[in-house]
């Protein structure tokens, strides 16, 4: 049986897609939704979809991939629920009329059948890397207010979710390592690996307590975050489960500029105070979240001149964590490899 998500060609990307609408449509119809327009969204780690109804209501339809099993789904919608009742406004699960919150929806032959939800539509606009430092600030807020809500939820006793750490970043790593070769020289890469070295000898080191681990949104990037009325929501709880909460904080600061993260931290800090000496965790995980993601994106020939186009400041903050010098809160000069000797 093929996975659902299946491509490697343009033509099955293509394939895909249409896949994927004769799945929504399929599944729009049993949340009995009587939609007027579907517009599709995007593909990642979900293929999702704008779907707007006849009493001018909006929804989002998410078709997950088939490394999203229906245990980790219903974390998600749980965890949800708890942060509106926490005062948070988030996306939110649609019930089926039978009650149902997930479905499964079958496909063309010799292909997995789907899992499908749909969710409540969150208003508001991207502020991409404009963020004031106000719009900073206030995202720091958020996230607390996300970590404080997330050490008062008590997890079902039949609800698992992902972990992210040392085992799924090695898991990133194993993809980069095939797909580097697009992107990175030979030279590059080596630093990446002294760098991912580094990163796994100090989440070995990391004690996770309560305070600091727990349910996360894991990737709460600045595409992740709607702002109204100058306050952010947090949208796409896709990637949501276990790990340290400065991986939250880390994931939005990697389009942010210095003084940007440093607003955001001041505004974590008015909510929950961080440990002690916990730049250099962070800075670990900025490196963790950077590798993982042009680990995912790796993969896909549309993006190879984007990410070949990023590595001079990618190799500029590498270069810097190899030196062990901190460049969270620094301007840091883009470079190029050859402007990049590692040693002391």
């Amino acid at each position: 049986m093929n996975e659902f998500f299946q491509f490697e060609t343009e033509e099955q990307r293509c394939a895909l897609l249409e896949r994927a609408k004769r799945v929504a449509v399929s599944a729009l119809q049993q949340y009995n939704l009587r939609w007027v327009e579907i517009e599709f969204i995007g593909i990642s780690d979900t293929i999702t979809y704008q779907v707007r109804t006849n009493i001018d209501e909006t929804c989002l339809l998410r078709i997950h991939s088939d490394r999203r099993c229906s245990n980790e789904i219903d974390l998600e919608l749980q965890f949800l629920d708890a942060l509106i009742t926490a005062g948070i406004k988030v996306p939110t699960g649609i019930t089926t009329p039978s009650g149902l919150r997930w479905l499964t929806i079958d496909t063309d032959h010799g292909f997995r059948a789907p899992l499908v939800t749909v969710m409540k539509w969150v208003d508001g606009v991207h502020a991409h890397e404009r963020l004031t430092e106000d719009q900073a600030y206030q995202v720091g807020v958020l996230i607390a207010q996300l970590h404080e809500a997330a050490l008062g939820f008590e997890r079902p006793s039949d609800c698992r979710g992902p972990v992210w750490g040392i085992n799924s970043y090695r898991e990133a790593l194993a993809k980069l390592e095939r797909y580097a070769g697009t992107f990175l020289s030979e030279a590059s890469f080596i630093l990446y690996q002294l760098a991912a070295e580094k990163v796994i000898s100090q989440l070995d080191h990391m004690n996770a307590d309560d305070f600091n681990y727990g349910l996360i949104h894991a990737d709460l990037h600045l595409g992740n975050l709607v702002f109204e009325g100058g306050f952010p929501h947090p949208i796409d709880f896709g990637r949501c489960g276990y790990g340290y909460f400065l991986y939250d904080l880390a994931a939005v600061m990697l389009s942010l500029v210095p003084n940007q993260r440093l607003k955001v931290l001041q505004g974590y800090e008015s909510v929950r105070k961080l440990g002690s000496n916990y730049i250099q965790s962070l800075e670990c995980f900025f490196i963790m979240i950077m590798m993982e993601n042009y680990s995912h994106h790796a993969s896909n020939p549309r993006e190879t001149e984007s990410l070949k186009s990023e590595q001079i400041y990618a190799l500029a903050y590498i270069h810097e964590y190899l030196r062990g010098r901190p460049f969270l809160l620094n301007v840091v000069e883009p470079i190029e490899i050859d402007d990049a000797p590692i040693s002391s």
